[in-house]
């Protein structure tokens, strides 16, 4: 009866956890984000970023929970979540795109990711410059882009317009791993 349990078993994880080829996943991406004001720099850090990677069809997509970023203040977390993200209407944002002229086979390439960007509800065509390292079977994707905070219709109160920058500096830094279903 033992013996049978264990073929069963070993069969179940052999025809259960198969692995995808063309297929990356990153499961604790970073993602950082950096606001210069005259009063108090804002910074956070997300590292529960989700995001998969086909090489074939040069594809990445992002998802991330707005309320894990982390920040030094729980003032500012506060703040970030209820008056301007307003993390319980959108309680997420994403990313997906194309890799441009992407070579799977180069070891160190600088790329450009063409595609939507979508934060607080609104959704915007974006352009990233993009470091692609392949090491082994892994990749790591990692750059940044500067986005404008009114082009995602979020409000800021004109009397804290002076703490809070007009633009926003985001960081990314992506560890893949070959995915299995």
């Amino acid at each position: 009866m033992n013996k049978v349990f264990t073929i069963f078993l070993l069969i179940t994880f052999i025809t259960g956890s198969k692995i995808k080829e063309n297929e990356f996943i990153a499961r604790q991406g970073q993602i950082t984000f950096f606001s210069y004001t005259s009063v108090e720099n804002i910074e956070a850090k997300n590292n529960q970023v989700l995001s998969i990677l086909d090489i074939k069809k040069k594809e990445i997509a992002v998802s991330m929970l707005m309320r894990a970023f982390v920040f030094k203040k729980d003032l500012m977390y506060e703040h970030f979540n209820e008056s301007y993200i307003e993390s319980d209407i959108y309680p997420k944002a994403t990313f997906e795109g194309k890799i441009i002229d992407f070579d799977e086979v180069s070891t160190n390439q600088t790329k450009i990711i063409k595609g939507t960007l979508t934060i607080h509800g609104i959704s915007k065509e974006v352009s990233i410059k993009t470091t692609i390292i392949k090491e082994n079977n892994t990749y790591i994707l990692s750059g940044n882009i500067d986005v404008l905070v009114k082009d995602f219709d979020i409000k800021i109160p004109p009397i804290l317009s002076s703490n809070i920058a007009k633009t926003i500096s985001i960081e990314f830094k992506f560890q893949y791993q070959p995915y299995e279903a």
